[in-house]
């Protein structure tokens, strides 16, 4: 995992509390809503390939 990837999830992570802050604040809470949950899977498909990769070595540590 690379420190690009930490930087893209930070910058995503600013940008959804930004934009998610700006709706509820102009009363679409909705809309805000699903911003966010936006962002959660924008984030967990990055991330993915490293969590099956976790659990591929866990795996192989463990075999007999």
């Amino acid at each position: 995992m690379g420190i690009s990837l930490i930087f893209k999830i930070a910058a995503v992570g600013i940008l959804v509390s930004i934009l998610s802050q700006v709706l509820k604040h102009s009363g679409r809470e909705e809309q805000a809503f699903l911003t966010s949950f936006a962002g959660l899977l924008l984030v967990l498909f990055w991330i993915l390939p490293y969590i099956i990769e976790l659990f591929e070595q866990i795996q192989r540590l463990f075999e007999f």
